[in-house]
């Protein structure tokens, strides 16, 4: 598949260019949020964030375990208080924020990152070739089940990723290559995240 990147919608609020920037980077399990989000904080030398390990500091348990003993419904809220206190944080230094699967999907996260004003970018990828990358890791992935659940989930959540202001097709690319593409595609720059 090829790449595409969507330009910034109309009237979107970004942060003025001598401020510190944030990234937040969504979509499904297996896109490779994470990896990428390291990968482009280490580029960019700016910090990077995983709210699914914000949310395990804050509550004292692995994601699995917070979804088995308290079901999704908690975790969701734990979600919600995670993101805002990380957007409550002064921005003195720009960071690269990977979210989880769901994070964005959800109404009142979505508007918390549309307030912040950061730049989103979607990581997507053929929803069969993200199921496989999930049966590949080692990791638990509580809404992991069979691939029909999966398929599933996966097209009742894209046309919210798709309301990001930008997408990156992550399919038959290396890591480094797409933190390569989000860098150009938002112009950013090493420190303090001004873009150019």
């Amino acid at each position: 598949m090829r790449s595409r990147s969507v330009r910034p919608r109309r009237g979107e609020v970004s942060a003025p260019a001598s401020a510190a920037q944030i990234v937040f980077l969504v979509g499904f399990m297996g896109a490779g949020k994470s990896s990428v989000g390291q990968a482009l904080a280490r580029r960019l030398q700016w910090s990077f964030e995983d709210l699914d390990r914000r949310i395990e500091a804050r509550d004292g348990r692995a994601i699995e375990q917070i979804f088995q003993q308290s079901g999704e419904t908690a975790f969701r809220e734990a979600e919600h208080v995670a993101l805002k206190e990380l957007l409550r944080e002064p921005r003195t230094s720009s960071r690269v924020v990977a979210l989880g699967g769901g994070a964005f999907a959800q109404a009142q996260n979505a508007l918390l990152i549309k307030k912040a004003g950061g730049q989103v970018v979607f990581l997507d990828a053929p929803v069969e070739e993200l199921f496989r990358r999930c049966r590949q890791e080692n990791a638990e992935r509580p809404l992991l089940r069979d691939w029909q659940q999966f398929r599933r989930l996966y097209q009742s959540r894209r046309a919210l990723y798709a309301k990001a202001g930008y997408q990156v097709e992550t399919d038959g690319k290396d890591i480094e290559a797409i933190a390569t593409e989000v860098v150009r595609i938002l112009s950013l720059r090493a420190g303090k995240g001004s873009v150019k």
